[in-house]
């Protein structure tokens, strides 16, 4: 059997179904819509195992030809499907195929191949495609990526995470990071862990490096006092990158605790705190990865400019003084 006579098994296949359709009535679940799309391959005369392997992909396998079953009592033609890394692939299947059972709104069933209708990926927790069908369907995902299904499905997973990282970036609104970008084999995979510790219970020499790490990857603290979201990126380093929680926001660089600086309190406590932990700062641009500040920055900087670098984007962020008139001025 070559690609035109399978695929003309499926117009037939899905005739049939929607027949049934208007005839029986919707499918209730998902199971009974997969077991009813094998009976009518089978009718059709594709040797297809009646009784489903569980977590198998694709659901149906017919010698090269592979179906993929999703069923939805929505009006919605899009859904999960399976993890990127397809470890429960089977070997054998060369063309991937989509059956679509949409029971909300106009009940209808649908096929498509598998690469056109991938469209998004879910990089919440183990990465995932979304798969859409229908009349518009959006770009497939593959030709963003710039490579075929085939071709991305035969790559090792860390080769793949390189494809999804990329997409992923393209999709942060302003604010937004990744927490999970390491992509080099040698590195451990990064996670947040269960139990994060909490700042409070740090020892003062731990508060004051990750302070200046993440005053350092964060130029906005140095905002007006007035700015709600100066803090938000510094914060969440500490806790996607680090597992360190901060309840008190306040407590990195403004609270009196850290503001203060050769016994005396008040004035600018963002400057206070930045000319404390100017040594750990250093320390920081020299020892962090470069893929932070492409991360947090958006570019690549090399270890000896980095403080210069930073200092341009505090001078353009700070309203109230400017950053590179006070800090580092016997240090660069």
């Amino acid at each position: 059997m070559n690609v035109t006579q399978f695929e003309n098994s499926l117009n037939q296949a899905t005739k049939i179904l929607n027949d049934r359709i208007k005839t029986n009535g919707i499918f209730q679940t998902s199971k009974e819509f997969e077991d009813e799309v094998r009976r009518v391959l089978l009718s059709l005369g594709l040797p297809v195992n009646i009784k489903p392997i569980p977590q198998q992909f694709p659901d149906i396998d017919i010698n090269e030809f592979g179906v993929e079953v999703k069923f939805t009592e929505k009006d919605t033609w899009r859904s999960v499907a399976n993890s990127i890394n397809e470890s429960d692939r089977v070997q054998s299947v060369l063309h991937v195929y989509l059956v679509f059972g949409k029971m909300g709104g106009f009940p209808e069933v649908r096929w498509a191949r598998y690469e056109d209708s991938v469209i998004h990926v879910r990089t919440s927790h183990q990465p995932r495609f979304e798969v859409e069908i229908g009349s518009n369907p959006k770009e497939s995902l593959f030709k963003v990526f710039g490579i075929t299904y085939a071709e991305f499905s035969k790559l090792p997973n860390e080769e793949k995470m390189k494809y999804i990282r990329k997409y992923a970036r393209s999709r942060l609104k302003q604010g937004e990071h990744l927490w999970w970008i390491e992509d080099d084999k040698e590195e451990p995979e990064h996670s947040l862990p269960i139990a994060p510790r909490l700042y409070m219970n740090l020892s003062i020499d731990e508060k004051r490096l990750y302070r200046a790490e993440a005053a350092l990857l964060c130029p906005q603290i140095v905002k007006s006092s007035r700015s709600r979201d100066k803090y938000y990126d510094a914060v969440m380093y500490l806790l996607t990158y680090r597992g360190i929680l901060c309840p008190q926001a306040r407590d990195l660089f403004s609270a009196g605790s850290v503001a203060m600086r050769n016994g005396i309190r008040g004035g600018n406590y963002v400057q206070r705190a930045l000319l404390d932990i100017q040594k750990e700062m250093l320390i920081a641009a020299d020892v962090l990865e470069d893929k932070l500040f492409i991360e947090y920055w958006g570019e690549s900087v090399n270890k000896e400019d980095r403080i210069k670098k930073w200092l341009e984007k505090a001078d353009n962020l700070a309203k109230e003084w400017v950053p590179s008139q006070v800090l580092f001025k016997n240090m660069r």
